[in-house]
């Protein structure tokens, strides 16, 4: 870590300075052992200064989560094209969230496991951008019953079920996959592609499982 520095900036340059600072700490010490002093040093600013912009280390800590849930829920909203069929807007949205989480592991640690594990707010900003993308993911799996113009009726509350359990894979899987030695983006992607769209390929051609009697 280097020397402070007091080379005069915008200041929502110098903000950002101390979020990408932050995101690091936080990602890589856990909420509790992050302290301002090291988020400080590491953004080449002045701990006084932190706290002039950012109020306190749980505003500071929510100012991180804020960005990184906006971040990530833009990367997956922007990578899905409606013109495409339905498998490839499957697969363009999961390339997209485990390239995004791949490529910024820390803020995945903050999101994931920090504000999850640190009570309210922190937790309700995740539940927040997690309900977006099930919303998101939602939408899609219902579109693509429709387009399929075989099982255009699918139940609501069968689409929401699909889309929270596809959500809840991707989570689970990105966070397996940050640790996980030689496996990247694309592997993640595609094993979780050939894991739900063989379901929901036959679900939107009218192909559905059904429990035995009794």
């Amino acid at each position: 870590m280097g020397a402070v520095k007091t080379k005069r900036m915008p200041r929502a340059v110098r903000e950002q300075q101390m979020l990408d600072a932050a995101v690091r700490i936080f990602g890589q010490r856990g909420y509790m052992a992050a302290s301002m002093d090291d988020i400080a040093e590491l953004a080449g600013v002045s701990k006084p200064l932190v706290y002039l912009y950012l109020n306190s280390k749980e505003d500071l800590f929510l100012a991180v989560i804020r960005r990184e849930a906006a971040a990530l829920t833009e990367a997956v909203r922007a990578a899905v094209r409606l013109d495409q069929p339905a498998d490839r807007r499957l697969w363009d949205g999961l390339l997209a969230f485990f390239t995004h989480t791949a490529r910024h592991p820390d803020a995945w640690s903050v999101l994931h496991l920090q504000a999850r594990t640190h009570g309210e707010p922190f937790a309700a900003e995740v539940a927040a951008m997690r309900a977006e993308i099930v919303t998101f993911v939602t939408r899609l799996i219902a579109v693509a019953a429709r387009e399929a113009h075989r099982n255009p009726d699918l139940a609501d509350h069968e689409v929401a079920g699909l889309a929270e359990a596809l959500v809840g894979a991707a989570e689970s899987l990105a966070a397996w996959a940050n640790t996980a030695d030689g496996v990247g983006a694309r592997q993640a992607a595609g094993t979780l592609m050939n894991f739900a769209w063989a379901g929901l390929g036959s679900l939107m051609a009218g192909r559905s499982w059904s429990p035995p009697a009794g």
